[in-house]
């Protein structure tokens, strides 16, 4: 069966980091795209950063351009989210994808894009 687990989120103090981790059973990593998502109380889900296969290839979102930072660990089977300068828009349930669709300018879902059950990021003034 297959599942996909993050971990790695909190409650932080505006300005501080947090890092998030992604791993899965039952399904590997390597040569899918992979990202993160995160979903705000009231928001859609969107998109904040896509990685493709081998790592060459990113996309942020505008929002988290210069403050965060994708990578992955084939090898592990991880994905992770290097968070700095956080802010409290930055509070959301973030989610590992999958499977995620991107291009140059997007980082999106499909509908193969297998979730993990999220972890929480509360980000105070």
């Amino acid at each position: 069966q297959v599942q996909v687990v993050e971990s790695g989120g909190g409650l932080v103090q505006a300005g501080g980091s947090l890092r998030l981790s992604c791993t899965a059973s039952g399904l590997t990593f390597d040569g899918n795209v992979m990202g993160w998502f995160r979903q705000a109380p009231g928001n859609e889900r969107e998109g904040v950063s896509c990685i493709n296969w081998s790592g060459g290839m990113t996309h942020y979102a505008d929002s988290v351009k210069g403050r965060f930072a994708i990578s992955r660990d084939n090898a592990k089977n991880m994905l992770y989210l290097q968070m700095n300068s956080l802010k409290p828009e930055d509070t959301a349930m973030y989610y590992c994808a999958v499977g995620a669709r991107l291009t140059s300018d997007s980082c999106a879902a499909s509908g193969l894009t297998r979730w993990g059950q999220g972890t929480q990021v509360t980000v105070s003034s």
